[in-house]
């Protein structure tokens, strides 16, 4: 992935590639690199939101003071 690359144009791509994927229209050798590439895609979308994850955790402020708390999952 791109270092200039955001969330924002990774999920959008993301979303490309899924439309073409179910259209069912894609010869075999195609879906192959969409396939290849939506997986890097996720890869990339998911540590973008891990690292936010971790940001907002850090940031939490409990009375005025930060704290570090988990997130419920």
């Amino acid at each position: 992935m791109s270092n200039e690359m955001t969330f924002e144009t990774a999920l959008a791509r993301l979303e490309q590639i899924v439309r073409s994927l179910e259209s069912g229209n894609v010869p075999l050798e195609d879906l192959i690199k969409l396939f290849d590439e939506g997986t890097s895609l996720v890869k990339y979308c998911t540590g973008a939101l891990d690292k936010a994850e971790e940001k907002v955790r850090l940031l939490q402020m409990k009375d005025g003071v930060l704290t570090a708390e988990e997130f419920d999952k």
